[in-house]
């Protein structure tokens, strides 16, 4: 199991929770875990098609999954994930 850590703009849709415990052997597989949990997340961070909407970025050990496999990205037992959205300002 991996602990998927959720940023406060994203915990109502988790019923509260700051990390959930979530399995899977890839980003994929432990982001499908957690919108089973919390299917409201995948409103919240699936593009519709498969992959994640562009604000979305997601780190496993402090790795941007962008610069490795994706969602493909490899997650092993007791690795954390971490969730956070994109910040713009000006």
């Amino acid at each position: 199991m991996a602990t998927v850590k959720l940023p406060t703009q994203l915990r109502d849709a988790a019923g509260g929770s700051s990390a959930v415990e979530a399995g899977g052997a890839t980003v994929g597989e432990v982001l499908e875990a957690l919108y089973d949990q919390h299917g409201e997340l995948r409103d919240r961070l699936s593009d519709g098609d498969g992959g994640l909407r562009r604000f979305v970025n997601v780190y496993v050990g402090g790795e941007d999954i962008r610069f490795g496999d994706g969602l493909d990205t490899p997650v092993s037992d007791g690795d954390e994930v971490q969730i956070l959205p994109a910040v713009a300002g000006g």
